[in-house]
């Protein structure tokens, strides 16, 4: 098996060297428009290998993309972080370009390569791939969720004094503050969280979830990286080895939950051929809100998109 990841910075590099730790692949090619950037921290994680004790070997490439020829899964990361004065539709449009012309070099060596993307904003840049590749839906997926979900059962296991292995969550909708957490759905050990905690802590536990990312950003200002690479990896794992996973993934929507034509997270079962299938839960009247109120502002920055592509 061979994965390419595309994009050697903090979330990239991870994300191969969470691949290649954990044996994921044979081979792992890093690529990266800064030259020497993917080339040696490749390098780096191969001469980690006899420490560590792994066999995936790591090439890191300076935007050649003939070297990840017959990639299985492509996992992108590329695009630029927002900065001061750059407003959200320049960010849009930056990004666009970048996640829009690394997937035309996806497709060209590895046309029948499932496609993970990282970049944000992650439901629009998803978007942007999916139609670039001109490919089913089940092919182009984006990562969201599964960091989403993970940071919610990693404060609830600190608030319950729980380990975290024994909690499964499912949040849905866009990435970030108009995510749709699913409490009803929300276990520890098979019981319900709710029976466990009290309203108000859990509603403090979900914004805090739903400002996860920003947290990070005010402590280190930069974005996160260490949970996003390795949240990257482990759909890469389900997929290559065929484990079938249940995530929630950022995918198409063509009807499911009465939405068509927008791009959310929804728990799907992952494997070899990418989605394959899109689990539908019967959602109560206030989760279904919450869901059209994260549909309408994802449509409004997939609009953003589309003017900016006229």
């Amino acid at each position: 098996m061979k994965v390419t990841v595309v994009g050697a910075g903090n979330v990239g590099a991870t994300c191969a060297d969470v691949l290649a730790y954990r044996e994921i692949a044979n081979e792992v090619i890093l690529v990266d428009i800064k030259e020497g950037i993917a080339e040696g921290k490749a390098l780096d994680i191969f001469q980690k290998a006899p420490i560590t004790l792994y066999d995936t070997k790591t090439t890191g490439v300076n935007n050649d993309y003939s070297a990840t020829k017959d990639s299985d899964v492509v996992v992108i990361t590329s695009g630029l972080p927002r900065k001061p004065g750059m407003s959200r539709d320049d960010l849009i449009e930056t990004n666009a370009g970048i996640v829009k012309m690394v997937t035309e070099n996806v497709i060209k060596y590895s046309p029948d390569a499932i496609i993970i993307v990282v970049s944000n904003p992650l439901d629009v840049m998803t978007y942007q791939a999916h139609i670039t590749a001109n490919k089913s839906r089940n092919k182009v997926m984006g990562m969201a969720g599964v960091l989403d979900t993970a940071r919610y059962r990693a404060f609830l296991a600190e608030e319950l004094g729980v380990s975290v292995k024994d909690i499964q969550a499912m949040l849905l909708g866009g990435h970030g503050d108009t995510m749709v957490p699913l409490p009803r759905y929300t276990t520890v050990g098979g019981i319900p969280v709710t029976e466990l905690i009290d309203a108000e802590k859990l509603d403090t536990i979900i914004d805090r979830t739903k400002f996860g990312g920003g947290e990070l950003v005010k402590l280190m200002g930069t974005s996160a990286w260490y949970a996003p690479g390795a949240a990257a990896a482990q759909m890469v794992e389900s997929i290559v080895r065929d484990q079938k996973r249940v995530f929630p993934v950022c995918i198409k929507l063509e009807g499911e939950y009465g939405i068509d034509d927008c791009y959310l997270g929804v728990p799907v079962i992952l494997g070899k051929n990418g989605v394959e299938k899109v689990i539908e839960l019967k959602l109560n009247d206030d989760e279904m809100a919450l869901m059209q109120t994260s549909r309408k502002h994802v449509k409004e920055v997939m609009d953003v998109l589309d003017n900016l592509r006229k």
